[in-house]
């Protein structure tokens, strides 16, 4: 089976393919893509980093250990945000200081809860419904959490279900679920 490098390189050297495939469906299929600068380079970030993440479910892949501790960060940050509207101590310095006890205390189990929920390798994850989520998270993430426009969220989405079925043809093992 390919190894990081193999996945990784060759989301860098093919993603002039995505963005053919954007364009052939902007031209003929009339969908309202939008290639934008802007979403070129993001579209070029998800779909190098979909060409590895479906092992993210192999515990010792760098990708795995990568985004645990974004996940962990994220989760900390969350309950954070969440905690800040709930402290209210006297002295009042004291309220960020106990809401991010909540959030690290978060970030903690969310590091070991990966890991433990991340079903066995080679499973659901790489399937074409892992890759289908991933570009829907990446379509949102672009559209609603950076606020560009809906045809440049698409591009990116489509550019991240891209990235991620690369990896799974290079490791022959295209499924659905």
């Amino acid at each position: 089976m390919p190894n990081y490098d193999t996945h990784v390189l060759s989301g860098i050297v093919t993603y002039p393919i995505a963005v053919l495939i954007g364009e052939l469906l902007k031209v003929y299929a009339k969908l309202p893509i939008e290639l934008t600068s802007t979403a070129l380079i993001l579209g070029y970030a998800f779909y190098v980093l979909g060409s590895d993440l479906p092992d993210m479910d192999h515990p010792d892949a760098l990708i795995h250990r990568g985004s645990k501790p974004i996940v962990s960060v994220a989760a900390g940050s969350a309950v954070f945000l969440w905690a800040r509207g709930f402290v209210h101590m006297n002295p009042a310095w004291i309220n960020p200081v106990v809401s991010w006890v909540a959030g690290a205390l978060a970030g903690l189990v969310a590091w070991y809860a990966f890991t433990w929920l991340m079903p066995k390798h080679r499973g659901i994850v790489h399937s074409l419904l892992f890759a289908g989520i991933y570009g829907l998270l990446a379509f949102l993430l672009v559209e609603y959490g950076l606020k560009m426009s809906t045809g440049e969220g698409i591009f990116v989405g489509l550019s991240a279900f891209l990235g991620y079925t690369l990896h799974l043809a290079l490791d022959r093992s295209v499924k659905l679920v």
